[in-house]
């Protein structure tokens, strides 16, 4: 900006509107006592100038951002930035339908005619009827519009959350809720507004009560008959805000294994969290999340529902979920075998389910834990699974007898092993501390691919 601009300035008049917009697009800030185009430095360069200018030459930089702060210019917005862990807590509030219904036509029948002398009883009745068809048109669709906006888009999620939400929702259905609330908002607004025109176009005080009582009934029945996107939307808040919260910066341990091995019964000994246990499988219905504190450090627990031997086109939704925690979030795993086979999976099964789920996620920290041990000592043991073992290859053998090399044998109902078990639990959780601080994780972007 030449400075022979800014002297004449200061002793012309006030600079016009059209005068700021010039200033906008010539101002340049010093940088090493040169005038650059702003395009060639970044925006950190403008605000933290990297070398010092004289005090003389501040104005620019600070006329700068004077003028864009009047609004003169927008900057461009960039891509849409994908939401952290937490999105389902910060879901709104959501009214039943009738609730809303309710609260908007109580409000708008409080709508008094304009404030003023109107002698003419029809043009102030119908003043009155479409200032209140208009203030409930809004106390309908400005709720609606705020849900469309604070409930977040789920290719914005994160990985983790948009299985959830496709899992325990079904595939679709969250945008066809959010789909429906946005056609009735619309509809509400088509509606509010073609009988508001009528109303204030109404030639006589009874015509326009009518035209009054007609607009309510119609945006009463499209409630009725599209409302029913609100209760649904409603349910969806209440699900997806009971999912436990998880904390990418503290270090999990995953419980995984057939149904009925024992998961449950471990996180209640381990940790703070409560599943149920009973004796059939997916007694673990989803994601259930305990935390454990070991030296002031505190560390969370999950149990998931079970895996059975199949594909994973063939897997239900339960197990789906399993491998969604495996795949999404920074764990290491508890992986549980019950050689009894009471959980009602032979233990050549577990072994192949083992064997698929170790190299799949090879990289995790590990932990084998045989469940039940106190049915399989000496000639008390126990076999509840019957299974054809003729041709039982040497690596399934030496499995059914002993389980995986290096693992825990523990029972619940004796305490058996069960400290040693915490003693490695304890140190499998900090050395997962230890690769979160230095970055070795779960990277979404290659997990959700």
């Amino acid at each position: 900006l030449p400075l022979s601009y800014s002297c004449s300035a200061s002793t012309s008049k006030s600079p016009t509107l059209r005068q700021y917009r010039n200033l906008q697009t010539a101002v340049s800030p010093v940088v090493t006592s040169s005038y650059l185009p702003t395009s060639y430095i970044t925006q950190k360069q403008i605000e933290t100038p990297t070398s010092p200018v004289k005090s003389s030459h501040l104005w620019i930089p600070f006329l700068l951002t004077k003028v864009s702060s009047f609004g003169l210019g927008k900057e461009k917005q960039g891509p849409p930035v994908q939401e952290s862990l937490g999105a389902f807590q910060k879901l709104p509030m959501v009214m039943p339908s009738i609730d809303l219904y309710s609260s908007a036509l109580r409000k708008s029948k409080r709508v008094q005619p304009t404030k003023g002398c109107i002698a003419n009883i029809a043009k102030r009745e119908r003043n009155r009827g479409a200032k209140q068809l208009d203030a409930f048109m809004k106390e309908l669709a400005l709720p609606l519009k705020g849900y469309m906006e604070s409930f977040p888009r789920r290719r914005l999620l994160h990985p983790y959350e948009r299985s959830l939400i496709e899992l325990t929702l079904g595939d679709g259905k969250y945008e066809e809720v959010l789909g429906k609330v946005d056609a009735l908002r619309k509809k509400v607004l088509s509606v509010g507004k073609e009988h508001a025109s009528l109303c204030a176009k109404a030639l006589s005080k009874r015509e326009a009560e009518d035209r009054l009582s007609e607009g309510v009934e119609k945006l009463e029945l499209v409630f009725q008959q599209e409302g029913r996107a609100v209760d649904d939307l409603l349910s969806i808040a209440k699900v997806l805000r009971a999912m436990p919260v998880v904390d990418l910066e503290m270090p999990t341990l995953c419980l995984v294994g057939a149904p009925n091995v024992g998961k449950s019964s471990l996180v209640r000994i381990l940790s703070t969290g409560k599943p149920e246990i009973c004796n059939y499988p997916f007694t673990t219905r989803g994601i259930l999340m305990g935390h454990v504190i070991l030296n002031y450090q505190r560390f969370q627990v999950t149990d998931t529902p079970g895996l059975l031997r199949r594909c994973d086109e063939d897997r239900n939704n339960l197990e789906k979920l399993t491998l969604a925690v495996l795949t999404h979030l920074p764990t290491a795993v508890l992986y549980v075998h019950d050689l009894t086979g009471e959980c009602g999976t032979s233990p050549s099964d577990q072994f192949r389910i083992y064997k698929e789920i170790k190299e799949r996620f090879k990289d995790y920290l590990w932990i084998d834990v045989v469940s039940k041990c106190d049915l399989l000592g000496g000639g008390s043991q126990v076999i509840y699974a019957k299974e054809d073992r003729s041709n039982d290859e040497e690596e399934i053998i030496k499995y059914r007898e002993t389980g995986p090399d290096e693992s825990f044998h523990v029972s619940v109902k004796t305490e058996q092993g069960l400290s040693e078990l915490k003693s490695k639990v304890k140190e499998v959780l900090s050395n997962e501390m230890e690769k979160i601080k230095s970055g070795v994780g779960v990277d979404p972007s290659v997990a959700s691919s």
